[in-house]
């Protein structure tokens, strides 16, 4: 029986995609989210209880540690927390430590894709921990997504979700600013993402929320402004940590924070097109 706490967004389709290929799975969810053909857990604790293996796809690190301080008494000897959501790798380090102190494995497992690849399974890991954890772990990570990158110690996949999510933020920001330039300049903007893709340009945002999304004006990558600039947030405490001056992500970073607040936590990422529209009018 598997464990999994958190029913969000792309929470349920992961709990759904594992009883699909055939996993027995308990479930807990703040919210009273329920997966058909998985049983329901009236408190976090209870699936601790019952489970080895217990997955969370949780918002962050305030919330991963909420529900770590009320499982980790009831916690299995030898059991393997999954942290699958974005967490800060600083509180993963520090949760992966107290977890071994009590003969349990923490592994941090962010992932990256969309709802349709949650619910098919086919998302892709990142994965980080100890090796004997890991293996045990695998064949679950293997149900939910297809690309599975081991990348090192406790809180080391974590730390690279959220370095990826600043990368794909600033081509984000760019390609948003681009896309305003060349609207004013009267160009054809179905062909000036056709030059950005088949040029030095091209990033994931040019590929898949340029013409979709932004010229569009569809605004539903899948993808909350809030989470964006919370995992922005997160890699500013590794800047920190690590003393790297980050002139751009503080740039960008401010930028979001603006967004933000303009368009509200729950709009999606790509209305930070939206949101500089606004703010040059």
């Amino acid at each position: 029986m598997l464990g999994f706490i958190g029913l969000g967004m792309m929470g349920a389709p992961m709990a759904g995609s594992l009883v699909a290929k055939g996993f027995g799975v308990l479930t807990h969810d703040a919210a009273g989210v329920r997966v058909e053909g998985a049983r329901s857990a009236t408190h976090a604790g209870a699936v601790a209880e019952a489970c080895e293996t217990v997955i969370l796809m949780l918002p962050d690190s305030a919330a991963v540690g909420s529900v770590l301080t009320v499982i980790l008494p009831a916690l299995r000897a030898n059991a393997v927390v999954i942290d699958m959501g974005s967490s800060d790798p600083a509180e993963t380090r520090h949760w992966a430590q107290l977890l071994s102190d009590r003969g349990a494995s923490l592994l941090d497992a962010p992932v990256s894709g969309s709802v349709p690849k949650a619910r098919a399974g086919t998302l892709s890991i990142m994965v980080g921990g100890e090796e004997e954890a890991f293996q045990r772990a695998e064949p679950v990570l293997r149900a939910m997504g297809e690309t599975i990158i081991r990348t090192g110690a406790a809180g080391s996949a974590h730390a690279m979700k959220a370095l990826n999510n600043y990368v794909y933020a600033a081509g984000l920001l760019a390609v948003s600013e681009a896309a305003m330039m060349a609207e004013r300049l009267g160009l054809d903007q179905a062909v000036f993402a056709q030059v950005l893709n088949a040029s030095s340009g091209r990033n994931v945002a040019t590929e898949t929320k340029l013409a979709q999304e932004i010229t569009s004006r569809r605004y539903a990558g899948g993808f909350q402004l809030g989470l964006m600039r919370k995992d922005l947030a997160t890699v500013a405490s590794i800047a920190r940590e690590t003393g790297v001056q980050a002139d751009a992500l503080a740039l960008c970073r401010a930028l979001w924070d603006e967004a933000v607040a303009a368009r509200g936590a729950r709009a999606d990422n790509t209305e930070i097109h939206r949101f500089l529209e606004e703010r040059t009018e």
